[in-house]
């Protein structure tokens, strides 16, 4: 019973809870300067921020990662495995760089160092600009002399600091400024954003990052077909020569022996040699080359890589905080930040009185 009495002694009634939020109310009203103060502190700040923060440039790429045509690959396959060659020796990268896979690629510390060393313009390289608008050579200033480095001389030469320095831009690119996604998980549309403060700098790496890995992506997935084709090709004019030569010799006996007597076989064997000679080439020569135009179909299917949707036109789209927005938020947040603070010290001035 005594518990029972407790719990009804600690509940509020409705005209308490009231009476309660009232007192707040009028708290607050009678603190009504400290809250004008901090909504102008709130409004300066705002407008501080948004003046001062440089905007920020994205500059997008989109595009469709084509898997090839699977339909018009089994037909070839089908038609292949007549002749006896296996397609799938012939290619075997078609899901290399699917999904994921390529977003890493994006991603990747190669990709990224090319794009950093590629020129930006006559005179500079796209990791000076970046150096440059990010002031990385004040910033560490006090480990490396970056502004004596050099980094339009080839990889191969380049210092333990420079490969630290570029290493470290590409780390800061990664994590701050690159953005590789698919809108949509069930589409096989990828888009690569760069935000960068520099308008032409977000631009053209967007822009070389792109072809870079689109390049890498060409001749990685068409490294098989082409050595094969190569090969082929190579296989196919070795077969003409020896056909020629063939072709030729057989001519040479029947110019020796042009009206054999039928009655003498031996005069015509050499004669049928010969003949026999480029029958056999002759037929090695047409498989040769159906296996030829086949590896043709096949690396042509393998060819297409990316096809690019939409690529970064100046203007670029810029995000900042403009200067009504920025003074609203100011507001707001200073204006919140303030209330909190009154409560809880109010909440403390109580708690020390009844102490």
């Amino acid at each position: 019973m005594a518990g029972s009495n407790h719990f009804s002694e600690n509940q509020f009634t409705f005209k308490e809870v009231i009476q309660n939020i009232s007192s707040w109310i009028s708290y607050f009203i009678s603190q009504w300067k400290v809250l004008i103060l901090a909504g102008i502190l709130g409004l300066a700040l705002g407008a501080l921020v948004s003046i001062f923060k440089k905007p920020v440039f994205i500059a997008t790429t989109s595009f469709v990662l084509e898997d090839g045509d699977s339909g018009g690959m089994g037909q070839m396959s089908g038609l292949a495995s007549l002749v006896g060659v296996n397609l799938g020796s012939m290619g075997g990268t078609s899901g290399l760089f699917q999904g994921d896979n390529i977003m890493e690629l994006y991603r990747s510390e190669r990709m990224l160092d090319e794009a950093l060393l590629s020129p930006f313009d006559e005179n500079q390289l796209l990791i000076d600009r970046f150096i440059q608008f990010e002031e990385l050579d004040k910033k560490w200033a006090s480990k490396v002399d970056i502004a004596s480095m050099d980094f339009s001389i080839p990889r191969e030469s380049f210092t333990v600091t420079q490969d630290s320095v570029v290493k470290e831009v590409a780390k800061l690119v990664r994590e701050n400024q690159l953005s590789v996604a698919k809108p949509d998980r069930k589409l096989t549309i990828i888009q690569v954003t760069v935000l960068s403060k520099d308008e032409a700098y977000a631009k053209s790496f967007n822009e070389h990052l792109v072809e870079n890995v689109n390049e890498f992506y060409r001749e990685t997935k068409t490294k098989k077909t082409s050595e094969n084709l190569s090969i082929l090709q190579s296989q196919a004019d070795s077969v003409r020569k020896i056909l020629d030569q063939s072709i030729d010799s057989f001519a040479s006996a029947t110019d020796r022996v042009p009206n054999a007597n039928p009655l003498l076989s031996t005069a015509t064997i050499e004669t049928r040699k010969k003949q026999i000679d480029v029958q056999a080439t002759g037929a090695v020569y047409e498989e040769v080359v159906k296996n030829l135009e086949i590896a043709k179909v096949n690396h042509r299917n393998n060819s297409p890589l990316i096809q690019i949707i939409d690529s970064p036109r100046f203007p670029l789209e810029r995000s900042e905080i403009r200067l009504v927005k920025g003074m609203v938020y100011g507001c707001a947040i200073i204006g919140m930040l303030t209330i909190f603070w009154l409560y809880f010290r109010r909440l403390y001035q109580k708690h020390v009185q009844e102490s």
